[in-house]
């Protein structure tokens, strides 16, 4: 039966042989051996994890330990490349997946009160579009959000405008010594503040939930910068696709000599007809 049901899922025939005797046989005693020493380790951490969020459903008064826990932050230099970035965890820990990342659009982006409640808007408008009843298992248990006071206030402030009302958020803040690892300080939607014991277990995993989501956007707003650095002028000139703009690199050598070019050594470059020549000399000597 197991060989029809791997033969069925493989799409070929699948034969099953269980060595007796010599190196095979060895070798099967020692997958047997690392399979169980893999799965006596999962179900340790299974424990430990299920442990852990226990705490933080006693800490942050759930109702039970979270099943979805989501975490915010944003990342942006002197407002520009500005992204907010949102990660997801469970009982079986980081759910990669899910992660999610925003471009922001519509917000100030030197304000990050802003960029969070853009962030919001549209992360819970959709769930609300997409899974009303809340049947898919996409709405957070819990929600953690990297900031203080603020930030937890220009969240609150979205979800009342969505008419949420029941999805517990937390804002972690660094507290009074900023960059002193167990100086946390997690900001509760009723005015209170919690700080708990520098050793305590709950900390280090709520303090690897943030450190996750920073190295997560982090490395997004890293990636969308050396986008932006490869970005040339002529991406926004009306009519020129990849195929024009590699030629006329390859002509001129650099979008800076477009741009200093003729009418007449545009006109010359090849697969620029005389209309698309004028039509990029007059973008960049327009006015």
């Amino acid at each position: 039966m197991l060989a029809e049901a791997l033969g069925e899922r493989a799409g070929f025939k699948v034969a099953i042989s269980q060595p007796q005797r010599g190196a095979r046989r060895r070798l099967m005693e020692q997958a047997t051996r690392n399979a169980i020493e893999a799965l006596d380790r999962r179900n340790a951490e299974s424990t430990t994890q299920a442990k852990l969020l226990r705490e933080v459903a006693d800490l942050f008064e759930l109702p039970e330990p979270p099943d979805r826990i989501e975490v915010y932050d944003n990342s942006h230099i002197q407002g520009t490349n500005a992204l907010g970035a949102m990660i997801v965890a469970g009982p079986e820990g980081f759910r990669k997946g899910q992660y999610r990342k925003f471009n922001i659009r519509k917000a100030n982006t030197g304000d990050d009160f802003a960029m969070m409640r853009e962030v919001f808007e549209r992360r819970f408008s959709r769930a609300q579009a997409e899974d009303p009843d809340r049947e898919k298992g996409d709405w957070p248990d819990l929600v953690l959000v990297d900031g203080g006071r603020g930030q937890l206030n220009a969240v609150l402030g979205v979800l009342e405008d969505l008419g949420i009302e029941d999805v517990p958020v937390v804002g972690v803040a660094k507290g009074p010594h900023h960059g002193r690892e167990g100086r946390e300080v997690f900001h509760l939607p009723d005015g209170r503040e919690l700080t708990l014991p520098v050793n305590a277990p709950v900390l280090y995993y709520l303090q690897r939930l943030r450190d996750e989501v920073h190295r997560f956007v982090i490395g997004g707003h890293r990636a969308k910068r050396a986008k932006a650095v490869v970005k040339s002028p002529l991406d926004d000139i009306p009519g020129i696709g990849p195929s024009r703009k590699k030629a006329l690199l390859m002509h001129f050598g650099t979008a800076k000599a477009v741009r200093a070019a003729s009418l007449e050594d545009l006109q010359r470059a090849p697969g620029v007809s005389k209309t698309m020549a004028q039509s990029i000399h007059d973008y960049f000597h327009a006015g």
